[in-house]
C-alpha cells in the first residue's frame, strides 16, 4: 500500500492554548500544490465517516516514528479540511513544535493519504483528487502549497495578558459603578 504525502495547507493557530491546542486547514479545496495535485470538495467524507479524527496521525514531517500530538476534530466545510488538534507538550517533540510553532519557524500543515478515486488532465497536467484516505496529518517546515504558513500562535504569555486585561477592565467597571 503507498501512502502518499503532500497538500500542505494553512494552519491557523491563532487559537493555540497554553495545553498546545490549535486549528486551522489540512486541505484547501480546488487548489494546486506544487506536485500539481488538486484536491475535491468532498474528497476526505468517505474516510472521516470510517476513521474518527483520533485514529488520524498527528505527524511531524511525515516521520511515522515521531508522533506529536492527537487530532481531536477533522470536518469538512465549504473552505477545505477544517482540522483541531492538540500537540502533547509533555513530551519533548510536542514542547519543541509547540515552541518552533509559535515562533513561525515550524507553519504548514501536510495530509498523507492513499488515493482511492482520481482524475488527470492531461492537457494541463493536472491531477485531481476525488477520494482519498486519510492517513496522518503532519505539521511541516516546507509546505507543498507556498501560502499556507502559520499566521500566529497564541501562547502563555498571550493568554496571561488577556486575562490582565479582562481582570483590570473588571475592575474599572466596578469602580464606575460605584461612583
Amino acid at each position: 500500500m503507498k501512502i502518499e504525502t503532500g497538500f500542505t495547507f494553512e494552519l491557523d493557530t491563532k487559537g493555540v492554548s497554553d495545553g498546545g491546542e490549535f486549528e486551522g486547514y489540512a486541505s484547501v479545496w480546488d487548489r494546486m500544490d506544487l506536485g500539481r495535485d488538486v484536491v475535491r470538495k468532498g474528497a476526505f467524507m468517505k474516510s472521516l465517516t470510517a476513521r474518527p479524527a483520533g485514529k488520524v496521525k498527528m505527524l511531524r514531517q511525515h516521520d511515522t516514528s515521531d508522533p506529536i500530538g492527537v487530532w481531536l476534530g477533522l470536518s469538512e466545510d465549504s473552505r477545505g479540511l477544517h482540522v483541531k488538534g492538540r500537540l502533547i507538550r509533555e513530551t519533548s517533540r510536542g514542547a519543541e513544535t509547540y515552541a518552533l510553532m509559535k515562533e513561525g519557524a515550524l507553519d504548514g500543515l501536510s495530509i498523507g493519504y492513499r488515493t482511492l478515486k482520481d482524475s488527470y488532465d492531461r492537457q494541463k497536467s493536472i491531477r485531481y483528487l476525488e477520494e482519498v484516505d486519510l492517513r496522518e496529518i503532519s505539521i511541516v517546515t516546507f509546505p507543498m502549497l507556498p501560502d499556507a504558513t502559520v499566521s500566529a500562535v497564541k501562547g502563555e504569555q498571550e493568554t496571561e495578558r488577556a486575562k490582565a486585561i479582562v481582570a483590570a477592565l473588571n475592575r474599572a467597571t466596578a469602580a464606575l459603578r460605584s461612583l
